[in-house]
């Protein structure tokens, strides 16, 4: 796109409320007022606040500094996957920090606890559980550290089993935790291989699978139905780290092997979900689930003062975490409120145009000889690299056009990827290395789904640029 078009559409946005919603904080204000006169009874006093005289001049400050940030709230930020909250838990969040409630116990947050437990239940819901055990915690790590401390406590010294396309922090999590963890190899599609799983489980000394629902490269599901016969067989436990792909579950626009997989996803025995990534949530904002709610038991503990308030339960009695933002939870529950967590609701139709967008972007990619595809894009992630006389050149192309792009103002991402994910693509390509340098590209925005034609034709410009070859039907 030339420069003067460019010009034109941010001129557009700057006439229609801004890139960055402001509008919005006249309802926060309002908010504010309702919630301090929930206090109106308590006697005035002078709030201590060191340094507020220069509250603004540092305030302006930070906003300066925040600048040198990639977009990420923009279409054009088609990279990492990185999803900008929705503007009610911008909200919500900021509202309750005016209290600043620590769901660690009811003594902390009350009505953030409440609201934290009706959140969870929702995202329970969505895979058919209504008696299970869960809380939020601070992110995927910590969610998969309390999953995988539970399968240990009830293995203890068995062995976790991932893939190698499975989140780096599984093989530090057993080494934290002191467990025993292997990786398994992955097929051509990026998903655990399934016959590497059945030949290591006949050597028995397996307690717990972890199946990726999305992979954080490509997206990939892990076959989960054929995972699921291999426990009936060997009675490990099935931990499903759902934490990019959770949310697809209401998703209806899935091709066969991601759908068979997320309907199974009911019968695994625990679930982390990040709803962060497509829950439109600030970070950081993990989620645990476990089916048999009588895992409780392994978080017993006592608490000399946290604990004296109330006979129910509190939520630090099933967590690892101790301090946790109820803030957090205040701003789930109202997304949640907004956009309640269905098939067919708007939260699920902005999921539909992600995947939709990303597979847009897939035909284009493969019908254009110029690049490589490895496959289809199963969520909303896809990768692709430029093509070269050999998987060196190919690697040294993609990070020049990742540099030519961001001078279009579109921003993608590298990864480095097995070789034998493009094996069927290849042709006459010489491999010279393991891995291939490729471009990666997450369009987890529904607003992807308008841009497509607008990032392909600043990705094919820059394409063009670097090597000097026009776009080809």
């Amino acid at each position: 796109m030339a420069d003067g078009k460019q010009g034109v559409w941010r001129a557009q946005e700057r006439r229609d409320g801004g890139l960055l919603d402001q509008e919005s904080l006249g309802v926060l204000l309002q908010a504010v007022r309702r919630l301090e006169a929930g206090f109106a009874k308590l006697p005035e006093f002078e709030p201590s606040a060191p340094g507020i005289q220069r509250l603004a001049e540092v305030l302006t400050a930070a906003a300066e500094r925040l600048r040198d940030n990639y977009p990420y709230f923009h279409p054009l930020y088609a990279g990492q996957m990185l999803k900008p909250p929705h503007p009610v838990a911008h909200l919500a969040y900021t509202l309750a920090m005016w209290i600043n409630p620590n769901n660690h116990a009811l003594d902390g947050g009350r009505a953030t606890s409440a609201m934290e437990k009706e959140a969870v239940a929702e995202i329970a819901g969505m895979f058919g559980w209504k008696d299970f055990l869960g809380h939020l915690c601070g992110g995927g790590t910590m969610a998969n550290l309390e999953a995988l401390w539970v399968a240990g406590q009830l293995h203890p010294g068995k062995k976790i089993l991932a893939s190698k396309q499975a989140h780096y922090t599984h093989g530090r999590i057993s080494g934290v935790l002191q467990l025993p963890f292997e990786s398994l190899s992955t097929d051509t599609l990026g998903r655990m291989d399934v016959d590497a799983l059945a030949k290591r489980l006949e050597r028995g000394d397996v307690g717990t699978v972890v199946a990726t629902m999305g992979t954080t490269a490509t997206g990939s599901v892990d076959p989960l139905p054929e995972i699921l016969e291999l426990r009936a067989k060997h009675g490990f436990r099935v931990h499903a780290d759902a934490a990019y792909g959770g949310y697809f579950v209401l998703a209806e626009n899935l091709d066969q092997n991601a759908r068979s997989a997320f309907e199974r996803i009911g019968t695994v025995d625990s679930i982390v979900i990040d709803p962060h990534k497509h829950g439109l949530q600030p970070y950081g904002c993990g989620c645990v689930l476990f089916r048999d709610p009588g895992v409780g038991r392994l978080y017993k503990h006592d608490s000399p003062y946290t604990y004296f308030s109330s006979a129910e339960l509190h939520l630090g009695e099933i967590s690892l975490e101790c301090s946790r933002p109820g803030a957090s939870a205040a701003a789930l529950w109202a997304t949640q409120k907004l956009l309640p967590l269905k098939k067919g609701g708007e939260f699920a139709r902005g999921l539909e145009k992600g995947r939709k967008a990303a597979r847009g972007m897939f035909e284009k990619l493969k019908a254009d000889s110029r690049f490589i595809t490895a496959f289809a894009p199963e969520l909303d992630i896809l990768v692709f690299a430029p093509r070269g006389d050999s998987v060196s050149e190919s690697s040294a192309l993609s990070r020049k056009i990742f540099d030519a792009a961001a001078k279009r103002d579109l921003h993608l991402a590298v990864a480095e990827l097995p070789a034998h994910f493009w094996k069927k693509h290849l042709g006459g390509m010489k491999r010279d290395r393991e891995t291939l340098t490729c471009l990666r590209s997450v369009l987890m925005k529904a607003e992807h789904l308008d841009w497509v034609e607008r990032i392909w034709g600043l990705l094919s410009g820059a394409t063009s640029q670097v090597m000097r070859r026009p776009a080809q039907d």
